[in-house]
């Protein structure tokens, strides 16, 4: 079955929000974006849980919005972030983005206030009424308190045409299977870790944190896993594993992929409140993780 959304198979990466003095700093952003531009990722995802999105001001999540689309400048796919926990906030945030010529917008479940099932249809169908681009829903219930549920997924992608993509995050394979199973939407592994399980029942590749320090590997695995070469993409899911799994959980994201990032020469800024850095003994634990990896400011 064709799939909605498989423009955006393979890596998308969720790129930090370089801060110095507390402001963003373009020339880090256009770095940022050039790497992934040279590395042949898909897409790059401004404004997500990884670029800090909740503590940016509506000025500035349409800046880095904007910067993004301009550095970019049709080399790269933009999907950006612009979901809310309010419906209105969220369809002004994407119509800004579709303004500035977005290729799609990433649209988190709405956060803290929990919508029932029926709040969560209606909220995607406004976006997908009001804003003509292709709608990722990001479904991440350890986040936003509450799963979207594979039955009202079914239903928004049956009413909205332009809703074409989910970024899976609830770690569950039969939720994604029962996706998959019951629409034509593009599943996107939300978990590092869990990508390639994930491919192996039908989606088509990751929006990635760790994707900011080794897009070639993840590209990868994503390649391996297409051309039938399974033991090679297990080979490599076994290798990132670690970087998945100990090095992004050693505290919230982003706190650790921005650590990691300085140490390997390509400082992102600051965190901001209230993020903040790791402590000593965190810092020793990523240094050697990345070491084990064999990254070094050098290799990257």
């Amino acid at each position: 079955m064709a799939r909605r959304g498989s423009q955006f198979a393979g890596l998308s990466v969720a790129i930090v929000t370089p801060f110095v003095d507390g402001k963003l700093c373009v020339e880090t952003l256009k770095q940022q974006i050039e790497f992934q531009v040279q590395a042949g990722t898909t897409c790059i995802v401004p404004c997500g849980t990884t670029g800090e999105s909740p503590t940016l001001s509506h000025p500035e999540h349409e800046r880095v919005i904007s910067e993004t689309i301009q550095i970019a400048a049709g080399r790269i796919k933009v999907m950006a972030g612009t979901g809310s926990n309010s419906t209105n906030e969220a369809i002004s945030l994407t119509e800004w983005a579709a303004k500035e010529g977005a290729d799609a917008s990433l649209q988190v479940a709405p956060y803290y206030n929990k919508p029932t099932q029926e709040g969560f249809f209606q909220h995607y169908r406004a976006i997908s009424e009001n804003v003509d681009i292709p709608h990722c829903i990001y479904n991440i219930p350890g986040r936003s308190g509450k799963n979207i549920e594979p039955a009202t997924i079914a239903r928004i992608a049956d009413e909205c045409q332009n809703m074409v993509m989910v970024k899976e995050a609830t770690g569950s394979l039969d939720q994604a299977s029962q996706i998959l199973a019951t629409t034509d939407l593009t599943v996107l592994s939300g978990d590092d870790s869990l990508t390639l399980p994930l491919m192996s029942v039908g989606a088509e590749g990751v929006v990635s944190v760790v994707g900011n320090i080794v897009p070639n590997d993840v590209i990868a695995l994503v390649d391996a896993f297409n051309s039938g070469d399974l033991k090679k993409a297990q080979q490599l899911h076994l290798k990132l594993f670690p970087l998945c799994r100990d090095l992004l959980s050693i505290a919230t994201n982003p706190i650790p992929v921005k650590a990691a990032m300085a140490e390997l020469g390509r400082d992102t800024g600051d965190l901001r409140l209230p993020m903040t850095p790791l402590d000593e003994a965190q810092l020793t634990f990523l240094r050697q993780t990345l070491e084990t990896y064999g990254l070094s400011a050098v290799t990257v």
